[in-house]
């Protein structure tokens, strides 16, 4: 029995060491810290979908006419509204790919960008109320980090240009246990979806069209095998300790 303890913590030993190269992100030699490296990638352009949720804030002289048009969320004690009541309170993009503002009517922006949208609001809008200002925000980007990370759920995005680095470090980044070579990302497209693996110790990986998030993105991050033999090995060995504690018990009472 010690030759068999033995045997499994010298193996538990070696298959849980962790090297730098399964750790670090963005490996490459020719990296240098004198000067920088350039990678050139285009920041993807998302055009607004059936179900998206857009803020509309118009800002006008004639408070009074332009507040019909400003649906007021909830907030939290700082001030701040909450994403589920900016969702609820927002204009969504129904079936047919309009929303609907009062005295405009329905307007298509499926398709759009939201400057594309907030230009062609702009322009509606114009034909009741003088020197407006139209400001158009896209509220429902929302993105799921599964897997091994520091806090899993799902994100309310902020910026329309977030990367794939930033949405990690929402979530907390990265557990030691986490393999950077094979991170699981599921995109939603009009037609059904898609899903790339991608290799955060890869710089060129900034140059992947996937490297910047969209709306609805999903992140699933896989253990390390070598991180899955640690675990097995523990509850090998518990279970070898409760067998070896029973016989020499049971080898007591005899």
């Amino acid at each position: 029995m010690k030759n068999i303890f033995y045997f499994l913590f010298c193996l538990m030993v070696v298959s849980s060491c962790v090297t730098k190269k399964e750790l670090v992100y963005m490996q490459n030699e020719n990296l240098k810290n004198t000067t920088p490296t350039t990678f050139n990638n285009n920041v993807p352009d998302y055009k607004l979908q059936v179900n998206d949720v857009l803020s509309v804030k118009v800002l006008s002289a004639e408070s009074e006419l332009s507040e019909i048009y400003n649906i007021i969320s909830p907030t939290n004690g700082f001030g701040v509204a909450e994403p589920g009541s900016m969702y609820l309170s927002g204009y969504s993009i129904d079936s047919e790919g309009n929303i609907n503002l009062p005295n405009v009517g329905k307007l298509k922006v499926a398709g759009m960008n939201t400057l594309q949208a907030q230009q062609l609001i702009q322009r509606n809008l114009d034909r009741y109320l003088n020197g407006a200002t139209v400001v158009v925000k896209l509220i429902s980007f929302k993105i799921s980090i599964l897997g091994e990370v520091e806090n899993p759920g799902y994100y309310h995005v902020y910026n329309e240009q977030a990367n794939l680095l930033e949405g990690l470090a929402m979530a907390g980044d990265l557990r030691q246990g986490a393999n950077r070579q094979n991170i699981k990302l599921i995109r939603q497209k009009p037609g059904g979806s898609e899903v790339i693996l991608l290799d955060l110790t890869d710089p060129s990986l900034v140059q992947s069209p996937y490297y910047y998030l969209l709306p609805n993105d999903v992140l699933y991050i896989e253990p390390r095998k070598t991180h899955l033999k640690r675990e097995n090995l523990v509850i090998i060995s518990v279970v070898l300790g409760v067998v070896s504690t029973a016989a020499l018990f049971l080898n007591f009472v005899k």
